[in-house]
């Protein structure tokens, strides 16, 4: 096992920045997933941590030694790439022990060891099969036998499920997850997909721009997004602009776009003042949808409201504008004010709404979020 070091890393090329001053620590045999759109700048990081782009500035240690100039030959990482880069003319076998061959393992090692590593990512038996034959899932588990083959300090994954269909990519998650546990090894994993990044990782350093924004555990950066592009990027929300109409004391009151005036809790010296703006985002897990009117709380005045260890209950009035069905749950656009929000139910079959029903939002105060205007998070509420 290994532990990397990432200080100050940079790569330019000509007048364009692709990753700005990137630094993380990863633990030996932890998984990180680097998570961020197209663009981010983690499959740049990721290739300078293989060897295979040389920073601009920066340097990169694995174990406490120097690696930042050294070439990808002389690190022992291996790196399974999102084509998978098979070899055509080479049988499964071959590809797998391709690696080994490389380093001057003997014939008869590099055969057993191919074949242990093939029937752990469950591709026992296709020795000699022609990899232009085999499905997209079981290319993948070649490609990842050929890496995990030579045993590297460190597993490099650059979107290395990308190219699979839902199904066999949320099980290659699982299995990819499993081989790590078994493995201990240290994986950095590269990917676009937010529900990956939390069936995988250990840690999740999320990228933006070419910086590396917020790292933390998944509960961590889904509870506590740092700014408003995370919040938005890890799952579907409703941003609701607000203005600050009561000085912050126990309780923060705001105005909506929801033509409703809503409570937020305060346990803290925010540095909020009347008039400024928020960004509230409202989840659709937190949300109750019910036919019928709010309970008399949920609507008093601001002042008014009842404060029970920091929470009270906001609610607004609107009317389903569409339904829509999505297997698992059922989602409910519903105009309030002229402005849509959506929510969510995980049993369709309790009390099911159409178009045109008129429905009651209900919530607890302390599950919102705010985000100031330049985007960063208001801690408003701290239990």
């Amino acid at each position: 096992m290994t532990d990397i070091t990432l200080q100050g890393l940079e790569k330019r090329y000509g007048e364009t920045t692709a990753v700005e001053d990137v630094s993380v620590e990863i633990d030996d045999g932890e998984l990180l997933c680097l998570l961020g759109p197209s663009g981010s700048g983690k499959s740049t990081t990721l290739r300078m941590l293989a060897g295979l782009e040389t920073p601009t500035e920066g340097a990169i240690r694995l174990d406490g030694e120097d690696v930042t100039d050294q070439p990808a030959y002389d690190r022992n990482t291996s790196t399974v790439f999102q084509d998978w880069a098979l070899f055509p003319h080479k049988t499964v076998l071959e590809n797998v022990a391709f690696g080994l061959k490389m380093r001057d393992v003997s014939k008869d090692e590099r055969r057993e060891r191919a074949q242990a590593m093939l029937e752990r990512v469950q591709m026992g038996g296709y020795d000699d099969e022609d990899p232009t034959t085999l499905s997209g899932g079981q290319k993948q588990r070649v490609a990842l036998a050929r890496s995990l083959a030579v045993n590297p300090d460190v597993l490099l994954l650059d979107e290395p499920l990308s190219n699979l269909d839902k199904r066999l990519r949320e099980d290659m998650q699982i299995e990819l997850r499993e081989i790590h546990d078994d493995l201990e090894e240290t994986f950095v994993h590269v990917t676009h997909d937010q529900d990956e990044a939390f069936t995988l990782a250990d840690r999740i350093g999320i990228m933006n721009e070419g910086e590396l924004i917020q790292v933390g555990d998944p509960d961590e950066v889904y509870e506590n997004p740092k700014n408003r592009f995370i919040e938005a990027f890890l799952g579907d929300t409703n941003f609701v602009d607000a203005t600050i109409v009561q000085s912050p004391g126990e309780t923060v009151a705001v105005e909506t776009e929801l033509g409703a005036e809503l409570v937020l809790p305060s346990s803290g010296d925010h540095g909020l003042e009347s008039g400024d703006e928020l960004t509230l985002s409202l989840r659709p897990e937190i949300l109750s949808i019910d036919r019928g009117e709010p309970g008399t709380d949920a609507t008093a005045p601001a002042d008014q409201r009842a404060v029970t260890d920091g929470s009270t209950t906001n609610a607004v009035t609107g009317t389903v504008a569409n339904v829509i069905y999505r297997g698992s749950t059922v989602r409910y656009s519903v105009s309030i004010d002229g402005t849509s929000v959506f929510a969510e139910r995980t049993d369709a079959s309790s009390g099911s709404l159409s178009a045109g029903d008129d429905v009651t939002l209900e919530w607890n105060s302390e599950d919102v979020l705010a985000f100031r205007a330049d985007g960063t998070r208001v801690p408003l509420y701290n239990p």
